[in-house]
């Protein structure tokens, strides 16, 4: 399995940007579909971006245009750019690695990185 660990979260205001790191150990890294996903208060955790082993990228509806998933596999490092942020962003923000092939109960998982926007 991944060991993943986030960083990069903070309190910011609307309008603002933070980038989100997940630095990953234990396994290849490149052999892992890796995603964000983000739990609001009170609220099931729901996928914010996806990253596929070759690059290949899907977003929320709600984030296209405004969030990048990005990944460096030479530093077995994922990111999350996050621009023009608004205040129903605020959560708490995971990553998750996924080995190519094998479904979600293979899934690694951060600790999660809270990200608060304020109005």
């Amino acid at each position: 399995q991944v060991q993943l660990v986030e960083s990069g979260g903070g309190l910011v205001q609307a309008g603002g940007s933070l980038r989100l790191s997940c630095a990953a150990s234990g396994s290849t890294f490149s052999f892992n579909a890796m995603y964000w996903y983000r739990q609001l208060p009170g609220k099931q955790r729901e996928l914010v971006a996806h990253i596929s082993t070759g690059g290949s990228t899907n977003y929320a509806d709600s984030v296209k245009g405004r969030f990048t998933i990005s990944r460096d596999n030479a530093k077995n490092t994922l990111y999350l750019q996050m621009n023009n942020l608004k205040p129903e962003d605020t959560a708490v923000y995971y990553c998750s690695a996924r080995p190519v092939g094998l479904g979600p109960t293979f899934a690694s998982w951060g600790q999660g990185t809270q990200v608060t926007v304020s109005s």
